[in-house]
């Protein structure tokens, strides 16, 4: 699963929808200026129209994740969209060694713009440096690296926005109720996202003083995880009245628990937007009513900002010359009312 900054890192926020829409290089209202109008605004921006040819390389870890394997999807159908655009992209390894390998390969390519997604930000910290040295600027994909000299951009999702849009959402459903109680079933506890997610979800619970949070289990994004720990949890606690669970993967087990437990008395809270998730929210014929974005359409993002620095543009809708140094896409929470919106981001 994805790894991100700190919170303090977060640069600009661009809600999913937005993302996903393409917002980020559309062209600006106006390319010309009038006398009293700062000359920034005439720099071109990125759009839709074909440019400059631009050689993109795209390295990532294995896709044995449903939210890897759509990222990678995102990445290639937002290059297919672009005439202007050639897209050379890795097998994909957790292997560290062999990432860099990869990455290596792509540098001796000579390819415009790099897009990295490491499968360690520590450890490929210095082939990002290399291909910054080399003049190929790196769009960094989620997973951060050590120093931002290894990157011109990073790009990625907000985990601890995940964890404290989770508990308002929860929070606000259990307002009147006295004495509410809710369960936590985090990821790895290992991963720094995990621990952001469970900060935000903590500080969000103290605005709602009539919330207990009385039980936490640690998964590793997995069904069988999910499952396993899930019943726990319900064996633990005789009454409930929410659960957060950080990843929809892992919840496809959590729910199954609760259905062999018979129980139905809470609301339940996913993490990251897969479509089975959706399809639950809009049936609403179960525990799960929502589930906060980690939305994967960030790789079509880093495809956009990629081509415009290997264009020499700049953002829509942005006064200045170049694109941002961090983009942070926005956790939005999706449930029954907006699900539809959503539904062609889902991923399997």
């Amino acid at each position: 699963m994805p790894e991100t900054p700190f919170a303090s890192r977060r640069g600009l926020l661009f809600g999913a929808a937005a993302v996903s829409a393409g917002v980020l290089v559309t062209g600006c209202t106006s390319n010309e200026s009038s006398d009293d109008e700062p000359a920034a605004n005439n720099q071109p921006a990125a759009d839709d129209k074909p440019g400059k040819q631009v050689t993109i390389g795209f390295a990532g870890p294995q896709a044995d994740h449903g939210w890897l394997n759509a990222i990678n999807d995102n990445a290639k159908k937002r290059a297919e969209k672009y005439s202007d655009v050639t897209l050379e992209i890795t097998e994909g390894s957790n292997d560290t060694a062999q990432q860099i390998g990869q990455i290596e390969t792509l540098i001796n390519k000579k390819v415009d713009v790099l897009v990295i997604l490491p499968a360690d930000g520590k450890a490929l910290t210095q082939v990002g440096l290399k291909a910054m040295r080399a003049g190929i600027p790196v769009v960094n994909l989620d997973r951060i690296f050590n120093t931002p000299q290894a990157y011109r951009c990073w790009v990625g999702g907000d985990n601890y926005g995940m964890g404290l849009n989770a508990g308002h959402y929860i929070g606000e459903k259990l307002k009147g109720k006295q004495g509410a109680k809710v369960v936590e079933l985090a990821g790895l506890d290992n991963l720094e996202l995990t621990k952001q997610r469970t900060q935000g979800f903590d500080d969000a619970l103290k605005n709602y003083p009539n919330i207990q949070k009385v039980a936490r289990q640690a998964a590793e994004f997995t069904v069988e995880s999910g499952q396993a720990k899930m019943a726990q949890l319900l064996q633990a606690q005789s009454r409930i009245d929410a659960v957060w669970n950080h990843d929809d993967d892992q919840g496809v087990g959590a729910l199954r628990a609760i259905e062999q437990a018979g129980r139905d008395e809470f609301l339940m809270v996913g993490g990251a937007g897969a479509l089975s998730a959706f399809e639950a929210i809009k049936a609403d014929s179960g525990v799960l009513k929502a589930t906060v974005l980690y939305p994967p359409t960030m790789a079509a993002s880093a495809i956009d900002l990629a081509r415009a620095l290997g264009q020499g543009k700049g953002v829509g809708g942005l006064a200045e010359f170049e694109i941002p140094s961090s983009v942070t896409c926005y956790s939005a929470v999706v449930d029954k009312e907006n699900v539809d919106q959503y539904m062609p981001t889902g991923f399997k």
